[in-house]
């Protein structure tokens, strides 16, 4: 049986010292003949909380592993400043007429313990949880306190102070007006519930906040209508723009620390009839580049994509609506190609994600720096692999065709419906086609779908219409793995966690390359195509729904018959 790091584990799970971890293993083993280090130590453990709640059972402390948040009064942490309990990893759970329970991962940090003694001037009884558990319980009873702000129909507009901009959110300081607050919770909620974009709506008579998760939107908030100037004005104030300005669309950028994230908002905002609109887009930057086999493309198109990749010069290009997962999928190529003997440069509005090695530009069409600009200096900089963000325009087109020609390998994105779609859509920007046919070496395009909650995901017989949508007979849904929506508290009732990836990728062979010369539409050259044995988006959709990933709903918004 395997050995457990007693020490180590715990070092990790609680907030105790190395010094505390070897005094209180010393001091509960005096009576006995072996000590609980070696005891605990010749168990196997599946994870940290079983090693704590093992330990607390041996001294004697209350251990509790699931901590219901919403049970745990506001009232309670009205004294307590969040960098108090932060720092010192305790958290008012529970108080009674003569003592009050203490959330903590260090049952021996007798000062913090003191000090909520006399805060409450009652008993203090400690009860024992993981360190990430209750730092995460703290962060959502604050947040808690902060949005529940129902009174805010009762704040003075003119008390409140707009001008002092937000570097970390969980600083917010008792002295904050409610407006900042509220913001700073609006915020923080978003990057908990993995959001991507947020949405502040402003209407005659109320004003919605809405989060897009998993592509999907879902209404947040309704601030009063009278806060809604003061909501305005403290974003505008965070991205630097100009508040007094309510009549032209603004942009801006709010760099961010949440709960030791950095996150990167992208602003924008526009006027409406009711007032200013603002959408904000959330980037993680702190976010690991996902690796191409990570993303959920099936093994034919990863195959054939790892083909293309090793191609000494031409164009690659990646297709799909906003959203659609582009970007992350150039980067896991930039990852695999990225070598000490390659030079890769990228020019990107924005930089998403900084990879070490790799030449980075960022557009800045202020000052005249566009990806035109920047790919006609990338040539005199002696690349082997140029990533372009995005083909918007017929002069970036041919700079990147040019650049394909004379022995660099091009990445890039443009917007089209599907893989063969990508081709008139370069000629619609004013490109040759014989340029287009002798410099792309292919085209993948790719769209998100949600995955199924494997939680809650339910096996269900499939009725004839869904067997006629997936082209199968009921004795193939039989060995299937078909699932439905159901519901529960890990993915908030949505039935969904997450998304993956449903693609189709086109390599240009001869039978297409003929195809764009002759300027065929789209349509012919799907049927080529798949006459050539490509799998259509439909295709790898329903692979996703008999493996249990995905259901047949996202299947049919997210796909179209094939032609």
């Amino acid at each position: 049986m395997a050995q457990v790091d007693v020490s180590g584990v715990l070092a990790k799970a609680t907030s105790l010292s190395s010094d505390q971890i070897k005094s209180v293993l010393k001091n509960a083993a005096v009576s006995q003949p072996v000590s609980v280090g070696e005891t605990l130590g010749s168990k196997e453990y599946a994870s940290a909380d079983d090693l704590v709640a093992d330990l607390c059972r041996e001294l004697g402390v209350d251990y509790i592993k699931d901590i219901p948040v919403n049970d745990i009064s506001s009232d309670l942490i009205r004294n307590l400043p969040i960098n108090y309990a932060k720092t010192q990893g305790v958290l008012p759970y529970r108080e009674e007429s003569d003592s009050v329970t203490v959330l903590t991962s260090n049952p021996v940090n007798t000062k913090a313990l003191d000090d909520l003694r006399v805060i409450f001037n009652k008993r203090i009884k400690p009860l024992v949880s993981t360190s990430q558990r209750i730092q995460d319980a703290i962060n959502r009873v604050y947040e808690k306190s902060t949005a529940a702000l129902s009174g805010l129909d009762e704040i003075d507009e003119d008390e409140m102070d707009l001008e002092d901009p937000i570097i970390d959110l969980l600083e917010a300081g008792e002295d904050d007006a409610p407006v900042i607050k509220l913001v700073n919770s609006l915020l923080f909620r978003a990057v908990k519930e993995k959001a991507s974009d947020i949405h502040m709506e402003p209407y005659e008579k109320d004003m919605v906040v809405r989060y897009r998760i998993d592509g999907i939107l879902f209404d947040i908030f309704k601030p009063p209508k009278k806060l809604q100037n003061a909501i305005t004005s403290r974003i505008k104030v965070m991205a630097n723009l100009n508040i007094a300005e309510k009549r032209l669309p603004q942009d801006g950028r709010i760099p961010l620390k949440v709960g030791g994230k950095d996150i990167d908002i992208r602003l924008s905002s526009v006027p409406t009839t009711f007032g200013e609109r603002i959408v904000m887009r959330l980037q993680d930057k702190s976010n690991q580049v996902r690796e191409l086999y990570q993303q959920g493309f099936s093994e034919e198109t990863l195959n054939t994509l790892e083909d293309l990749i090793t191609r000494s010069y031409g164009i690659i290009i990646v297709t799909g609506p906003t959203g659609s997962g582009k970007s992350t999928t150039l980067y896991g190529v930039v990852s695999k190609l990225n070598k000490p003997d390659i030079n890769i440069l990228t020019i990107e509005d924005p930089v998403e994600q900084r990879i070490h090695g790799v030449g980075q530009v960022q557009v800045n069409a202020k000052i005249g720096l566009t990806f035109a600009s920047g790919l006609r200096s990338f040539l005199r900089q002696d690349p082997d692999i140029i990533m372009v963000g995005e083909i918007r325009d017929l002069e970036t087109a041919e700079l990147a065709i040019n650049s394909s020609l004379t022995g660099h390998l091009v990445l890039s994105t443009i917007h089209a419906n599907d893989a063969p779609g990508a081709f008139p859509r370069m000629m619609d920007i004013g490109c040759e086609p014989f340029l287009i046919a002798t410099s792309i070496l292919g085209v993948l395009a790719q769209r998100l779908v949600r995955v199924l909650c494997p939680h809650c995901k339910t096996p269900y017989s499939p009725s004839d219409f869904d067997l006629q949508t997936l082209g199968i007979t009921r004795e193939q849904a039989a060995t299937a793995n078909i699932c439905k929506i159901k519901g529960c508290e890990h993915c908030g009732q949505k039935g969904y966690i997450g998304r993956t990836v449903i693609a189709e990728i086109l390599p240009v062979t001869d039978n297409i390359r003929s195809l764009i010369m002759q300027r065929k539409d789209g349509n012919t050259i799907k049927r080529a195509a798949v006459e050539n044995g490509m799998k259509t988006f439909r295709d790898h959709g329903i692979q996703k729904v008999l493996a249990g990933i995905t259901t047949i709903e996202e299947l049919v918004t997210n796909t179209q018959l094939d032609i």
